[in-house]
């Protein structure tokens, strides 16, 4: 219930506009060829910013080891994504995050725009799931 209330406040103070915009960005890399590589990414950071309390960050090869076989293109779609985009994009979240925590009702935006940090940098690979999902396989990642 608490996950909910957050996700809502952080719809109605400022979260919109950020998934909003993440939302075009999908789109927009669905339609041009070139970027049609990060369009998962994009969603990605969509789901993210829509509902990002109650939801945390795993890499895909620990939902499925056998696709840890594209690191290496995975590797380099991050590199080219950090160089273009994801340099900005994370000092961008980074200023916004602080100027929320600023005041005392922009503190849950604040944090969520933190979040959006880790995923913002190197997005290719990364997948957005529940918390309880993401310590289960964390814990499974941690006791192999």
């Amino acid at each position: 219930m608490l996950n909910f209330i957050l996700n809502l406040w952080n719809f109605f103070f400022g979260g919109f506009a950020i998934s909003l915009g993440w939302l075009i960005t999908t789109f927009l890399s669905a339609v041009l060829i070139v970027t049609l590589p990060y369009t998962r990414s994009c969603w990605e950071i969509f789901k993210l910013s829509l509902v990002p309390f109650g939801h945390d960050i795993v890499h895909v090869s620990q939902i499925e080891p056998q696709h840890s076989v594209m690191n290496g293109l995975g590797t380099v779609l991050n590199l080219v994504w950090f160089i273009l985009f994801g340099w900005w994009l994370a000092i961008a979240h980074i200023i916004v995050g602080v100027m929320q925590c600023l005041t005392i009702i922009g503190i849950p935006t604040g944090i969520m725009h933190f979040k959006l940090v880790r995923i913002s940098l190197f997005p290719v690979g990364q997948r957005v799931v529940e918390k309880d999902y993401a310590t289960y396989l964390n814990q499974r990642k941690f006791f192999k």
